[in-house]
């Protein structure tokens, strides 16, 4: 099964990771009506869900799961937001 299209796939620096996170904000102001999940409880808890199930959305796409590495940034950048002015 072939990926989609997909910005999230071209992200490959913490400068790309920064301007994703951005891209989505601006889009959630434009079109955050059409977002399954607009709000940031349901936002987050897609996102748990989500990261649950990666290994079978990885396996399915003939991916291979991201080193721990990239999990503990995200993890971090996630919790210091929090209270990062």
């Amino acid at each position: 099964m072939q990926l989609p299209d997909d910005p999230a796939h071209r992200v490959d620096s913490r400068a790309a990771l920064s301007d994703h996170i951005r891209a989505l904000r601006a889009d959630l102001l434009e079109r955050g009506g059409e977002w399954e999940n607009p709000t940031l409880e349901r936002y987050l808890d897609a996102l748990a869900s989500w990261i649950d199930d990666s290994p079978a959305w990885h396996r399915n796409f003939d991916q291979e799961m991201p080193a721990d590495g990239g999990w503990t940034f995200f993890a971090r950048a996630l919790s210091a937001a929090v209270v990062y002015e």
